[in-house]
């Protein structure tokens, strides 16, 4: 997938993207720094792939900075916008791509704390380095943003649901966002294969992928939902807030 972003599109933009060490995360720290931005990889754990990320970055000329950062930690997220404060001086785009829900070993309400929780969290530790025309992404799931009226995979229902509470969280603040002069935009896409999530959902159900793409026509691979990604962090904000990517048809028969 070519960058959505012409070269020099973004110059001297700062921009955050939680959990970008891979998969979308990284791919959309890749087109944002293309177009001449300085990006800040967030990592929990995956030290090794943000520095790797960063040093290609670097490697072509652009401005990397990683920070490491468990968002369920309120002093945690506090220290990388500290740093990132000392580094850039503030930000100009965040977007909230870190998610997850099903991984082993977790507490019961690692969803929650994570989706919605952590989501207001580190919105309210960024709007002092926020600004008048900065603006800020949330990513999420069609089979979120519409689990209130369409049924998704039982094993997915518990991300599904913490996504939407944090989606509905998140837009609880749209007019205090406004009248700092913050935009705010949902990227809301089908089941991305590829990624994490997909890996996991597989696992547990071996035919979930298969059957999704069944239903749908065709899913989104990481690097095209990316592009997506990185497009609504620039484009116009849609009248609703929100960005579908692909087609949500499926979803609405419901409705």
């Amino acid at each position: 997938m070519s960058n959505p972003l012409e070269p020099g599109a973004l110059d001297g933009t700062r921009i955050l993207v939680t959990g970008s060490s891979r998969g979308i995360g990284a791919d959309t720290v890749r087109y944002a720094a293309d177009a001449g931005a300085k990006v800040v990889i967030n990592f929990r754990n995956k030290e090794a792939r943000a520095v790797k990320l960063a040093d290609a970055i670097r490697a072509d000329g652009g401005t990397a900075l990683t920070v490491g950062a468990d968002l369920t930690d309120p002093a945690s997220v506090a220290g990388m916008f500290e740093q990132i404060r000392a580094e850039l001086g503030g930000l100009d785009i965040l977007v909230l791509n870190a998610s997850g829900g099903m991984e082993s070993g977790m507490a019961e309400d690692y969803a929650m704390t994570l989706n919605r929780d952590a989501q207001l969290s580190v919105l309210d530790a960024a709007l002092p380095l926020l600004h008048e025309g900065s603006r800020v992404v949330f990513v999420t799931s069609h089979q979120a943003h519409f689990i209130r009226t369409t049924a998704t995979m039982p094993e997915y229902e518990p991300v599904a649901l913490s996504k939407r509470a944090g989606e509905d969280a998140l837009r609880e603040r749209i007019a205090e966002l406004e009248e700092r002069g913050i935009q705010f935009v949902v990227v809301s896409g089908d089941m991305i294969e590829g990624t994490i999530t997909a890996t996991l959902l597989v696992r547990a159900n071996p035919d979930a992928i298969n059957a999704r793409k069944e239903a749908a026509g065709k899913l989104y691979n990481v690097s095209e939902f990316a592009a997506e990604v990185i497009s609504a962090a620039v484009e116009p904000v849609p009248a609703d807030n929100t960005r579908y990517v692909g087609d949500v048809s499926d979803f609405l028969k419901d409705l």
